[in-house]
C-alpha cells in the first residue's frame, strides 16, 4: 500500500485550474498530471470540463452567462474537494478573465494555480477529433472559443504549458515538478 505524502492535508491542498483552447491539451495534461501525482503518493482528483458539463452543468449552454455559471459551479465543487485536502485539477477553456477571477476568489488566491495551456489556434484546430472546429466555422456551433466567442488569455498565469513547442510528455512533467515544489513549499 502506497503511503500518501504527510497524509495530504488541508493546508496542503490547492486547485491547478487549466484554461486554453478546446483541442489545447487540457484534458491529457489534466489526466497525466493526475496519474504522476498518484504515482508518488498525492491525494488528487480531475474535474474535466467535458465530464462537468454533462455531470453538473447540462443545464446550461454556451452564452458569456452560462460559461460563468459552469466556472461558478466548478468552482464550489473545487473548493468542497480542496476541504478534504486533496488536490484538484481542473481543465476547463474557461475564457474569460471574469470567469477565472471568480473561481480564483472561491477557491482562495493560495490556493489556485492559473495554468495556461498554450497553443495557437490553427494548431488547436489541426488537432481537433470531433470536428468542433470545422461545425464552429460552418455555424453549426455557436458561441464556439476562438471561432465565435472570445478567448482571453490569461494576463499572469502562474505556470505556461506551451503545448505546441513541447511534446505530451514534457508538458505532464512540466506542471508536475511545478505542482510537486508548490508542495515542498506549503510545509
Amino acid at each position: 500500500m502506497k503511503k500518501h505524502i504527510e497524509a495530504h492535508n488541508v493546508e496542503r491542498s490547492f486547485v491547478v485550474w487549466m484554461t486554453g483552447y478546446s483541442s489545447s491539451g487540457k484534458t491529457t495534461i489534466a489526466t497525466g498530471l493526475n496519474i504522476r501525482l498518484s504515482e508518488v503518493g498525492v491525494l488528487s482528483e480531475v474535474l474535466d470540463g467535458d465530464v462537468v458539463r454533462r455531470d453538473i452543468s447540462n443545464d446550461l449552454g454556451f452564452s458569456h452567462t452560462d460559461r460563468i455559471e459552469n466556472i461558478r459551479r466548478v468552482a464550489n465543487v473545487a473548493a468542497d474537494k480542496l476541504d478534504k485536502g486533496k488536490i484538484v485539477i481542473v481543465s476547463l477553456i474557461s475564457p474569460y478573465t471574469e470567469g477565472r477571477l471568480l473561481a480564483k476568489e472561491i477557491c482562495g488566491d493560495d490556493r489556485f494555480i492559473e495554468t495556461f495551456i498554450s497553443s495557437p489556434l490553427d494548431v488547436c484546430e489541426s488537432r481537433d477529433v470531433k470536428d468542433l472546429y470545422k461545425k464552429a466555422r460552418r455555424g453549426m456551433v455557436k458561441n464556439f472559443t476562438g471561432i465565435s466567442d472570445i478567448y482571453q488569455e490569461p494576463k499572469d498565469p502562474d505556470i505556461i504549458i506551451p503545448t505546441n513547442t513541447l511534446t505530451e510528455k514534457e508538458s505532464i512533467g512540466l506542471l508536475f515538478n511545478y505542482v510537486m515544489e508548490r508542495l515542498k513549499s506549503v510545509r
